[in-house]
């Protein structure tokens, strides 16, 4: 793609995390998790559900259900990745995509105590719609940006979805806490807020489908059809990244503490409203905060890559986040938690947004099209996710505390610190044998 940083197509792809993260705002980090737990809540069994026959915590079962999601990305998106380098085409599962997910979070409005099953499946299938969305979305990034731009870029496209999520959040907000003016009960808001989500999701997301070029195609003529062709994309990008030193050493480091950094953003609500009591008032004013201050946390994290690395500061962010877990596992008070809240909130913006911009340079600058290549990173996220979550899950069912699955992370935490600083040996033996900077 001609001309980067182009402020218009900049704007325009940030647009697009701008709608989507309503639905990781209101459906995953708040209103949905509160709704979820009042619904399925009954301390007479050990607040135990049925789905199809069988019998789950509850809270367990909608972490199964979100690990099953990113599951079947996980399976699923190298191949569709691929298909959309060979026909260059990305933009069209893009919206695929998001389809599926904002139909998804507009069936959540009939969700309610009477079919907890419907409602699990609906918050999974809306779940492959933001992750199958999100791979395309990020593998724009080295076609819109030169590497000096792709820290900031990136931090741009969080700071939107950061942005937009609020507004929408408090626009829930209003119907959460004052059913009354609308002549509604609290169940009834909720649900016309995740209906405002597949509305927000699927009406923003056209504007980064109007400006954004729909890509170009990698393969060279059709003669081993759509599937094959996929594959045989797939299998060369995966020798190349094999070839690729940085890259390969980074993966790793990313998966393990993508395990703890995902895990955490999907159960924090959950957590606060079980192991606190927390009322769904303050499980929104938490996450508000945390997303707030993550706005900040993405820009603060973008400026000491400047002057440190992106390595370093990654590594030193690991630590925090250790930090985080370890406060999780000991908090007992309300306070204690929005004390917590603000601490990840700083970290999460600045992780994500530079996890992704680091990913980015360590790519080739100059191929036409990186659906493949970025399938690598979000499909090792998506796995992320999976571990991150079955262990939760597991762990809460067999200690019976969702403590000690807060305090478990930590181990996948430690794996990607020693991994970073791995990564910070190879870059300084590279600097030294070639023109590497690093990142």
């Amino acid at each position: 793609m001609e001309n980067k940083n182009n402020p218009k197509t900049i704007r325009a792809w940030a647009f697009f995390d701008w709608a989507n993260s309503a639905y990781n705002l209101v459906i995953t980090s708040t209103i949905f998790p509160a709704y979820y737990v009042a619904v399925t809540k009954n301390p007479a069994n050990g607040d135990r559900v049925n789905f199809f026959g069988h019998s789950f915590i509850n809270t367990a079962l909608s972490n199964y259900a979100y690990a099953f999601a990113y599951l079947v990305m996980a399976l699923l998106l190298p191949i569709l990745s691929s298909i959309a380098d060979y026909r260059g085409n990305k933009k069209n599962f893009m919206k695929a995509f998001t389809w599926m997910g904002a139909a998804a979070c507009i069936c959540l409005f009939w969700f309610d105590k009477s079919n907890v099953s419907f409602g699990i499946i609906c918050s999974a299938v809306a779940a492959i719609g933001y992750s199958g969305g999100f791979v395309f979305y990020n593998s724009y990034l080295p076609q819109i940006a030169t590497v000096d731009m792709q820290d900031k870029v990136s931090a741009k496209g969080f700071t939107y979805g950061y942005v937009g999520s609020v507004i929408l959040q408090i626009i829930c907000l209003v119907f959460v806490l004052q059913p009354k003016w609308f002549g509604i009960n609290g169940g009834t808001a909720a649900q016309i807020s995740f209906l405002l989500v597949g509305l927000w999701w699927a009406g923003f997301s056209q504007i980064p489908f109007t400006v954004l070029p729909k890509g170009e195609p990698n393969g060279k003529g059709n003669k081993y059809g759509i599937l094959k062709g996929g594959f045989i994309e797939l299998g060369q990008v995966w020798k190349k990244v094999m070839h690729m030193p940085l890259l390969k050493r980074f993966l790793p480091a990313f998966f393990f503490y993508s395990m703890g950094v995902q895990t955490i953003m999907l159960v924090a609500a959950g957590f606060g409203a079980k192991v606190l009591n927390m009322p769904t008032s303050g499980l929104i004013e938490i996450i508000l905060i945390i997303q707030l201050v993550a706005i900040g946390g993405a820009t603060l994290m973008s400026y000491l890559s400047g002057i440190f690395g992106n390595i370093k500061v990654l590594a030193g962010v690991v630590v925090i986040w250790i930090g985080a877990c370890v406060g999780a596992y000991f908090i007992t008070t309300i306070p204690q938690f929005y004390g917590l809240a603000i601490v990840v909130g700083l970290i999460m913006g600045g992780i994500q947004s530079l996890s992704r911009s680091t990913y980015s340079k360590y790519l080739p600058q100059d191929i036409p099209d990186t659906a493949s290549y970025f399938s690598f990173y979000d499909v090792t996220e998506k796995l992320a996710i999976v571990g991150g979550m079955a262990s939760f899950a597991f762990i809460e069912e067999f200690t019976g505390s969702m403590r000690n699955s807060a305090l478990a992370l930590c181990g996948f935490f430690i794996l990607g610190l020693l991994l970073l600083i791995s990564l910070l040996a190879t870059e300084k033996k590279l600097r030294k044998n070639s023109d590497f900077s690093g990142v």
